[in-house]
């Protein structure tokens, strides 16, 4: 059965020209969108994955997703928690656009 994560207008009218375009940044750009899916939507539930599972599954570098990663967290696109400086990363989708 295939999940479903409804996509905010504002990730396509907005953020993909900022983070592509603006910032040149386009492995960020689909690392959100992967993270996005695999969480089922902003502060839905979470998700652990590992750098390397990341990037197979967005199809670019571990080294293009570590720094889109940091670049998310910078932009306070996702929440990153690790229970221990080795384990698994738990990411959580933000959207920042929003006020609650």
């Amino acid at each position: 059965m295939a999940r479903k994560a409804l996509l905010d207008p504002y990730v396509l009218d907005v953020l993909m020209a900022d983070l592509v375009g603006h910032d040149r940044a386009p492995s960020a750009y689909l690392v959100y969108l992967k993270l996005w899916h695999l969480c089922g939507g902003p502060r839905r539930k979470g998700t652990p994955l590992s750098l390397q599972s990341l990037a197979t599954e967005t199809g670019v570098s571990k080294s293009s997703v570590q720094s889109a990663v940091r670049r998310l967290k910078h932009r306070g696109l996702i929440q990153v928690r690790r229970s221990s400086p080795t384990a698994v990363p738990f990411y959580t989708v933000l959207t920042s656009w929003r006020r609650a």
